[in-house]
């Protein structure tokens, strides 16, 4: 009769995180006050691109989403 080893072996779970996004508008002359606030609610910097005009930028922001 054959032994199985499957009922001996742990079981793993892997869970994916979750994240939401977020985009905002930067100002030229207050980039790193603004990317700070984001960054003290949790936000971490993707990318930054060109706006509109050429005097603006736009800022995109993740943060994991906390399971509960």
């Amino acid at each position: 009769m054959a032994h199985s080893t499957l009922a001996e072996e742990p079981v793993r779970v892997h869970l994916m995180k979750k994240f939401e996004y977020f985009t905002a508008p930067l100002l030229v002359h207050s980039t790193k006050e603004i990317l700070d606030n984001f960054g003290q609610d949790g936000w971490e910097l993707v990318q930054v691109v060109q706006g509109p005009n050429p005097e603006s930028l736009v800022a995109y922001l993740k943060r994991e989403i906390e399971e509960s």
